[in-house]
């Protein structure tokens, strides 16, 4: 599924091409590209709502894009697991997964394709910039308004672990399950550190490496596993997240996470098998630990232990 970096790489690819631009003319080919999807009648109200309306900017929060339109209101676009956009010509050929189609007034097409149909656009208004239904959802780590002491606070006091709160877009927006296991890596964190063990320094550090490993994402087009995801040239994006060595006197101060926890939380983290091996492994363990590193291909990231 796209993540921020590859929604980012969308949306400054769409503001280079589309905006300012005014609808001419809509075609929704297949209703499945709408949110909700509905049948024909709500076809034909988002036709005829967004026809004749002008794009003046294009915005995004976390995973979520949206086209600004010239009366105050938004046309939502969440990308899902295979959403596109491309811009081409109008006699272009229509792919076959082409679910809506808005003619632009420079004889191009702004065409929303999507493989597996769990996306979709909507028409929403904008509540303090936002659209209603993402109003919900907390700034990304690259907006305005993330304010990283006040959020650190907030994920100190939760009472869960670190990785399940960084995914909670309701704590932080837009970082994905590939950016916080490089993210915890790189913080030399264990997933399952409970976020009351974190001082306010640790927690903003760690707010902080999400945020520059995105950014180098954004850098390389995002991080791109097959043919479902592309900017709107079609081109892949694509982020290799390098092997790193880390001595095993800097490798992960593994007791620290534990220093404050309870007995309770202590057994709680030792009953996953997962949780265990991974911390027998560096708090008696190897020298040196081999970071995670994700190939195009693979939908997962590999921790590898070396002696």
């Amino acid at each position: 599924m796209p993540e921020l970096p590859e929604v980012e790489t969308v949306r400054a690819g769409l503001e280079s091409l589309v905006i300012p631009s005014a609808v001419e003319r809509v075609d929704v080919v297949d209703v499945r590209g709408l949110r909700p999807t509905g049948g024909s009648e709500e076809a034909g109200v988002f036709e005829a709502t967004l026809t004749g309306r002008q794009f003046t900017a294009i915005n995004r929060r976390g995973k979520y894009l949206w086209f600004v339109l010239d009366d105050g209101t938004a046309m939502l676009a969440h990308l899902g697991m295979s959403g596109q956009f491309r811009v081409v010509d109008r006699e272009a050929p229509r792919h076959r997964h082409t679910r809506v189609v808005i003619g632009l007034g420079d004889d191009r097409d702004l065409r929303f394709l999507d493989q597996r149909t769990f996306g979709g656009l909507t028409l929403a208004p904008l509540i303090d910039g936002v659209p209603g239904p993402v109003a919900h959802i907390a700034p990304d780590p690259f907006e305005d308004s993330f304010d990283v002491d006040e959020v650190a606070r907030r994920l100190r006091a939760r009472r869960s672990t670190v990785k399940r709160s960084l995914l909670d877009q309701t704590l932080v927006s837009g970082v994905g399950n590939i950016y916080v296991d490089e993210t915890l890596w790189r913080a030399r964190r264990h997933p399952e550190t409970p976020c009351s063990c974190l001082s306010q320094r640790k927690a903003v550090e760690l707010l902080e490496t999400a945020r520059e490993v995105m950014s180098e994402a954004i850098t390389q087009g995002g991080t791109s596993f097959d043919a479902l995801y592309v900017n709107v040239n079609g081109e892949s994006g694509y982020l290799d997240i390098d092997v790193e060595r880390v001595e095993g006197s800097r490798a992960h101060e593994g007791r620290d996470c534990l220093c404050r926890a309870s007995a309770m939380r202590r057994q709680a983290i030792l009953r996953s098998d997962l949780a265990r091996r991974a911390l027998d492994k560096q708090l008696n363990g190897p020298a040196h630990l081999v970071a995670h590193r994700h190939k195009v291909g693979s939908r997962s990231l590999r921790g590898v232990a070396c002696a």
